[in-house]
């Protein structure tokens, strides 16, 4: 396994799902967590693995920088950044509301820049960092019902290369994961005929876990993705045939 000992990591949206086993992950490698999540359920993650919650909405600026420096007082460090948060508000584009659009690109996309914004600072200060960003197969080829949701997956993407073309020369680097039809709360709403059609067209005939995508995580926080830089990572089972 890839080692991460002693290396402080912030999960966002880590109460749950893909969140929580980027954070069970992370922990076996040896991290010190910090859960970011407006879900009280984020407690019961960081006691789990040894680490600590913080309740805060990635959409508040200034709420994130209080947390930020709070995380420095209680660790010392921040050496990952895992921008996992993300909510889906999906409707047709011509009965979506201007509600679901802006949730979704606040939280999605926003939240990214925001917590990017928050922590590079002290990552540069520090000539070292990780930061992966969650974006979404939706974001590469669009989804039917999500153009709110397929616009913010997108945007992380181009967020993702251009600030790895900022940062690389601090010691940090950035990429995305973009992942693929996971079994996770989120999905399990989608109707189970639907769910078995979705799981008929992947080449792999299965749909992901969230270990799937936590061991990608692991990868690109590595030492050993030193050279990974401004790259998005599709974990799909080889996509939608």
């Amino acid at each position: 396994m890839f080692s991460l000992k002693n290396k402080v990591a912030i999960i966002t949206g880590g109460a749950k799902g893909i969140g929580k086993a980027v954070a069970e992950t992370f922990h076996k490698a040896g991290a010190k967590i910090a859960i970011w999540d407006l879900d009280e359920e984020g407690q019961k993650v960081a006691d789990s693995v040894s680490g600590k919650f913080y309740k805060v909405n990635t959409a508040d600026r200034e709420g994130l920088e209080n947390t930020t420096q709070q995380v420095i007082s209680d660790f010392g460090r921040i050496d990952i950044l895992i921008n996992n948060a993300g909510i889906l508000r999906d409707s047709s584009f011509l009965k979506m509301s201007d509600n679901f659009w802006d949730s979704v690109i606040d939280v999605n996309l926003t939240g990214v820049y925001n917590c990017a914004k928050a922590i590079v600072p002290h990552m540069k200060t520090q000539k070292y960092g990780r930061i992966i960003n969650a974006s979404s197969i939706a974001g590469v080829y669009g989804n039917f019902g999500q153009t709110n949701y397929s616009a913010a997956k997108a945007g992380v993407i181009g967020f993702t290369k251009a600030l790895a073309r900022e940062v690389g020369k601090d010691g940090i680097t950035v990429n995305a994961i973009a992942p693929g039809y996971i079994q996770t709360d989120m999905t399990a709403s989608i109707p189970k005929e639907f769910q078995e059609k979705i799981i008929a067209s992947i080449p792999v005939r299965r749909a992901g876990k969230p270990e799937d995508i936590a061991n990608a995580y692991l990868y690109l926080a590595s030492e050993e993705a030193s050279f990974v830089n401004g790259s998005v990572l599709q974990i799909d089972g080889g996509g939608i045939l």
